[in-house]
């Protein structure tokens, strides 16, 4: 990491800084994992429920030092024509049926160069000229054939490519990768990142989120949302409300002019921040919101 592209990772606190500037309030641990993440040079593994801000972690790095964003995202059958790079192959037929006749060895050489390759997100990430996030979204959803793809680059930062040679990185990329941690990842995987597990912010973390982003809500009705919603996340639920549905719920009841909680107002806006008959019926319950 070079400290004069990238004077916000210079420290924790500047990391801290940083990324509240764009937004993300971190704890001690989140802006410490960044900052050794960076000086390392080491991708990043954000493992934790749905909605507790992995993804926006990486859109705020992103923010603070003016790196673009590359998103890989991903899903089941994930393959390497849409991890790293796949070859135009309508392209290649049209010069193959052009060049008939022409010697193979030198045809092939031909149609598989550089006018032919599309990048896909890491190989994109790797060949930048300028610096790069990288984000892995949702890494636990490829199958362990999909991942392993991906070992070269996070160890080496280069990716392989068998009719070219290899491609190493140009800029180090930062690297985010996120886990709702619906599988477990395998160790090879794990032993090329640094951790961080994030969960859901305890109450005063929550509600300094809510009033920055949220700056018009009173404080008093702040803490009345955030109480609820953590309160809420102690059920068993189907989908627990996450942060961004915290902020959904401070809107709501910021247009419609609501100054406190009372039950009336929670029985009609609770479905902004549940999305599950299920849900609704048990938080109502919770909160005693009967007919």
């Amino acid at each position: 990491m070079d400290p004069a592209i990238d004077a916000s990772l210079v420290s924790v606190e500047s990391v801290s800084d940083s990324l509240s500037s764009t937004g993300y309030l971190p704890d001690a641990a989140i802006a410490t994992i960044v900052f050794l993440a960076a000086r390392l040079n080491k991708p990043l593994l954000v493992e934790g429920p749905a909605g507790v801000g992995k993804t926006e972690l990486a859109r705020s790095l992103a923010a603070m030092t003016g790196r673009q964003l590359i998103r890989l995202q991903c899903y089941e059958g994930v393959d390497e024509s849409k991890v790293l790079y796949e070859w135009n192959y309508r392209k290649q037929l049209l010069r193959i049926q052009a060049e008939q006749g022409q010697n193979w060895d030198q045809l092939s050489g031909d149609i598989f160069s550089e006018e032919f390759l599309l990048e896909r997100p890491v190989l994109q990430a790797v060949r930048s000229d300028a610096p790069t996030v990288l984000l892995i979204d949702e890494i636990d959803k490829l199958d362990m054939e999909a991942e392993a793809l991906l070992l070269e680059v996070l160890s080496e930062w280069q990716v392989t490519i068998p009719e070219m040679g290899t491609m190493r990185a140009v800029t180090t990329p930062l690297v985010i990768l996120t886990s709702n941690d619906s599988r477990e990842l395998s160790e090879a995987l794990k032993r090329r990142c640094l951790y961080l597990h994030l969960d859901y912010p305890d109450l005063e973390r929550e509600k300094a989120i809510v009033l920055q982003r949220v700056p018009e809500l009173p404080e008093t009705l702040a803490e009345q949302i955030v109480k609820v919603v953590q309160s809420i996340r102690e059920l068993e639920l189907k989908k627990a409300p996450s942060i961004a549905e915290t902020l959904d719920w401070a809107r709501t009841l910021l247009h419609l002019n609501v100054t406190t909680l009372d039950p009336e107002t929670l029985q009609r806006t609770l479905s902004v921040l549940l999305k599950f008959r299920s849900d609704l019926s048990r938080a109502e319950q919770h909160l005693d919101l009967g007919d």
